[in-house]
C-alpha cells in the first residue's frame, strides 16, 4: 500500500469521524432528555445515542406507532424517543428486569408530562413476558438489551409485529467489532449472527443503519 493511499484512508476515516458527529449532534436533546440520560449514568446504564433516538422517533412516526414494545427500559432514554414518534393515543409496553431502571423511566416519564396510561411498565425477564404479549398487533418492537439473548427476542419480536410493522435493535454494529472477522468473541459474534438471521428472514426486509452503535432494522412484509 503506497503513501497516498494510506493518507487517503486516514483523510477519509477522520471525515467520516466528524460526519458520525455531526449526525448525532444534528437533532439537539433538551433538559428532560438530558437529565434521564444523567440518570442511566449514575444507574450504570449505556442508553442509545441522541441519532439513534432521533432515528427511533423517525420509525414510530413513520409507522403511525400506537402500540410499541420495548425490551430494555433503563432510564427512559428510548423511551421518550418512542413516544415523541407516537400519537397522543399510543401506548409503550417497556420491560426491563431491574425495578431501579424503571423507577429512574417514570421519573423521566412524569417530567415529560406524559399521561400514565401512554406507558406500561412490567418488571421482569423479557423471555417470560414477550411470549405472553398478543400475536401480530404490535406497530414497533425495540430491542436495547443483553446481546447474547438478542436472537431470541428478535424472534419473539417478528411474532408480535403485524405486518408492516418495525423492529429496532440497537448496538448492531457492537463498538465497531461486528465488521472486523477477526473479532470473535461471544458477543461479538451474536450481535453478527443476529445481522445475518435478519437478513435472511424472508418475512422481513432489513437495513442496517450506522447510527449510534449500529440500529439494525426490519420491516415485517
Amino acid at each position: 500500500m503506497g503513501r497516498s493511499t494510506r493518507a487517503r484512508e486516514v483523510a477519509i476515516s477522520s471525515d467520516k469521524a466528524s460526519s458520525w458527529v455531526y449526525c448525532e449532534e444534528f437533532v439537539p436533546e433538551d433538559d428532560v432528555l438530558l437529565r434521564a440520560r444523567e440518570r442511566a449514568g449514575q444507574l450504570g446504564c449505556t442508553p442509545v445515542t441522541a441519532g439513534t433516538g432521533a432515528a427511533l422517533s423517525v420509525l414510530a412516526a413513520t409507522a403511525g406507532a400506537r402500540a410499541v414494545v420495548e425490551v430494555g427500559t433503563g432510564a427512559g432514554v428510548s423511551s421518550l424517543y418512542l413516544l415523541r414518534g407516537m400519537p397522543e393515543d399510543g401506548v409503550l409496553t417497556t420491560i426491563d428486569l431491574e425495578v431501579e431502571h424503571q423507577r429512574a423511566a417514570k421519573d423521566a416519564f412524569t417530567e415529560a408530562g406524559l399521561r400514565p396510561a401512554r406507558t406500561r411498565t412490567i418488571s421482569g425477564r423479557a423471555l417470560d413476558v414477550l411470549p405472553r404479549l398478543t400475536d401480530g398487533v404490535y406497530d414497533l418492537v425495540f430491542v436495547d438489551a443483553d446481546k447474547e439473548s438478542a436472537a431470541a427476542y428478535v424472534e419473539q419480536a417478528v411474532r408480535l409485529l403485524r405486518p408492516g410493522g418495525v423492529l429496532a435493535v440497537s448496538g448492531a454494529l457492537w463498538h465497531d467489532r461486528v465488521a472486523d472477522p477477526a473479532r470473535r468473541d461471544e458477543t461479538t459474534t451474536a450481535v453478527r449472527e443476529l445481522g445475518r438471521t435478519v437478513r435472511a428472514d424472508e418475512r422481513l426486509l432489513p437495513a442496517l443503519l450506522p447510527t449510534g452503535d449500529g440500529l439494525l432494522v426490519a420491516v415485517k412484509r
